[in-house]
């Protein structure tokens, strides 16, 4: 089935201790575009400036993402600088340019409206209620944030939470909204306020699944050596969300299932910069690793 996908298309530049990339192509869009169309179709809602480079234009058509949704617009397109230190799980920013993206009101194609499954990437929750507005009965609805919205816009999002299923927040960001610093008790109040399970990502420590009677632990797939972190969670919803439409079902061993999946995913795209270490794997990459996490979760 079919996934829409409304967030950030950016042009990032990014510093780690292996090195650098100018206006490498990004974005929460993106990401997650990139990584749910191994398993799944994808639509993809966006807003990008005039400088917008053609050739990441064409690698999205070529991908089969379906861009239908994406305006370009005169201006700059939005833009990120940032770094990675000794922890790579948290990144410092050096300047944020939205250009564009800053007067960004996502308008839904037609063709777009009754796709099944929605992922409201992290833009501003009441952009995220906007779409929901515009589109007809979704089987599945996803959503990501982010502290800053949590810090500006709380009540939003805490409305916004009424008509999500499934939502995505860091170990960090649950604790900012809720103000609860244990998982369990964070969670219990983020599902309080409307969605059936909420996924916490925890960087390099992997990622759990929580429901009102389910609990799921998932690891990181382990790696000697990370190049960019950048996307690593938008790259875990694409995959989670991606695999999620491709078996139609969102029961309790299948969220499990869609949770090591987007573990998986994220693990290939930290291995390079940007999209670079996506756009080499294959299919059949994602399932080796889905394997192995397998032998070394069991006993």
């Amino acid at each position: 089935m079919s996934i829409l996908v409304v967030g950030s298309i950016a042009l990032d530049t990014i510093q780690t201790p292996t090195g650098k990339r100018v206006d490498a192509l990004g974005g929460s869009a993106t990401y997650f575009s990139y990584a749910a169309s191994f398993f799944s179709k994808v639509r993809m809602v966006g807003v990008v400036g005039s400088d917008f480079p053609k050739e990441h234009v064409r690698m999205l058509e070529k991908r089969g993402i379906d861009i239908q949704g994406l305006e370009i617009v005169d201006g700059k397109t939005f833009r990120w600088s940032g770094s990675y230190d000794g922890d790579l799980n948290k990144a410092t920013t050096h300047r944020t340019d939205l250009n564009v993206f800053g007067a960004f009101k996502p308008k839904i194609p037609a063709s777009y409206k009754a796709t099944p499954y929605v992922f409201l990437a992290n833009i501003d929750p009441d952009l995220q209620r906007d779409v929901l507005r515009q589109v007809r009965r979704p089987k599945l609805v996803i959503a990501d944030t982010m502290n800053l919205w949590i810090d500006i816009k709380r009540d939003s999002l805490v409305q916004l939470l009424r008509d999500v299923d499934i939502m995505i927040m860091n170990d960090a960001e649950i604790a900012q909204l809720t103000g609860e610093h244990n998982i369990i008790r964070a969670a219990r109040k983020v599902l309080s306020y409307g969605p059936s399970y909420i996924v916490v990502k925890k960087g390099s420590h992997g990622a759990v699944l929580i429901g009102k009677s389910e609990f799921f632990s998932a690891p990181a797939y382990p790696l000697a050596e990370l190049h960019d972190p950048t996307g690593a969670g938008d790259t875990f919803a694409g995959g989670f969300v991606g695999y999620l439409a491709s078996v139609k079902k969102a029961d309790r061993l299948t969220l499990r299932r869609a949770v090591i999946y987007g573990s998986v995913v994220a693990s290939y795209n930290v291995e390079d910069f940007s999209l670079e270490r996506l756009k080499k794997t294959k299919k059949a990459d994602i399932i080796k690793r889905l394997k192995e996490i397998k032998k070394m979760v069991s006993w």
